[in-house]
């Protein structure tokens, strides 16, 4: 396979930076973006905050209330979330981006990836440069820093991605991918939460390291085979998932509101069970076959999110939609502590070919 050249653009407390851009006068201030529940003035809670806010501890998801205690004196700035504007801004963006790679995946308002490979020729040495190309070029033209991540995958690049903040720039080579994960805490792999962390430990697992050359078999074991697979797969920087735009293809989905707000898998399964019969119907009904399963999510701060997975040969069945969401929903769950509004169901990349063997290749965060 040749070698890729992936990035993943990470834009830096982007709604704050966002009413930064636009009040340049508050940009030395502590800034924070709530989403106000209504209830009382101060009732809702931080959906994000500048840097500055953040080193009192002013971080997402924190109640608005203790957010303006921490910040007592400090002369902060308080907006309620204004989406289309943020909206606005990340759409100019995301058409600049365009301008420079092959395949743009926009996971969410503030997160894409970008497949560069061709443009760079398959070379991270001038990735180094097209980066800081593309970052200066955002900069000039909409005023929004970011942070980008280079790698060989999805994988190996959301995690440079996060090393180094803001306005990081960090390129991960493929001979460098397995020495750079290895020393990492094994939580800094998507769907490895306290829980999933404390169990590895009991195993002796700590660092990625420490994954990579653990038993993948115990690991089918102890965690089922699709997260089995993926942790192996994941600790050894594998990730064949491709850069797509999410748009391209038809796609059959169904969103819905759950009755009150969760972070508890089973009662978010229940109506994506729900969800996932409608769609299947539908999928069914037209005779395709699909390649790609996705979930969905509105959380409580408003924040949307995206997760998807590839099969490595088309399905036409609806337990793999079920699994598959489930899946998908465990990794989330595990990444955030934020409670569930809104959930999603979503199949693409479709074909009316007769479904061979299914296996997975990997996962990716949007």
């Amino acid at each position: 396979m040749q070698t890729r050249v992936i990035m993943l653009a990470d834009f830096d407390y982007f709604f704050a930076q966002c009413e930064e851009l636009r009040n340049p006068a508050i940009k030395d201030k502590p800034v924070v973006v709530g989403v106000y529940s209504g209830r009382t003035e101060e009732s809702g809670a931080v959906s994000t905050s500048n840097y500055i806010a953040r080193e009192y501890g002013v971080k997402s998801g924190l109640p608005l209330f203790l957010a303006k205690k921490k910040l007592d004196g400090l002369d902060p700035v308080f907006f309620r979330v204004d989406h289309e504007y943020y909206e606005q801004i990340s759409n100019r963006i995301m058409a600049i981006f365009r301008t420079y790679a092959t395949a743009l995946e926009q996971v969410s308002v503030d997160e894409a990836y970008l497949d560069v490979t061709k443009q760079v020729e398959g070379s991270f040495d001038k990735a180094c440069d097209y980066a800081k190309k593309i970052k200066a070029d955002v900069k000039a033209q909409v005023g929004i820093s970011f942070s980008i991540g280079v790698g060989p995958n999805k994988l190996v690049s959301k995690i440079a991605c996060d090393s180094q903040k803001p306005d990081g720039l960090t390129i991960v080579k493929p001979e460098e991918a397995q020495a750079f994960l290895s020393p990492l805490s094994v939580d800094r792999l998507l769907g490895v939460g306290k829980k999933t962390t404390a169990r590895m430990e009991q195993m002796g697992i700590k660092t990625i390291g420490d994954l990579s050359k653990y038993d993948p078999q115990r690991l089918i074991e102890v965690f089922g085979k699709v997260m089995g697979v993926y942790f192996h797969n994941a600790a050894n920087a594998v990730d064949n998932e491709p850069v797509q735009e999410q748009g391209e293809a038809e796609s059959i989905s169904k969103i819905a509101t759950l009755k009150q707000d969760t972070h508890d898998l089973e009662y978010i399964m229940q109506k994506c069970d729900e969800l996932t019969d409608i769609v299947y119907k539908e999928v069914s009904e037209k005779g395709y076959s699909f390649k790609t399963v996705s979930i969905y999510m509105v959380n409580v701060d408003l924040s949307s999110k995206s997760r998807s997975v590839t099969l490595e040969q088309p399905a036409k069945d609806k337990e793999t939609i079920r699994r598959n969401v489930r899946m998908l929903f465990e990794r989330y769950l595990a990444e955030t502590s934020l409670d569930i509004r809104r959930v999603g169901v979503r199949v693409a990349s479709f074909s009316k070919e007769e479904p061979k063997q299914k296996s997975l290749t990997s996962f990716f965060q949007n």
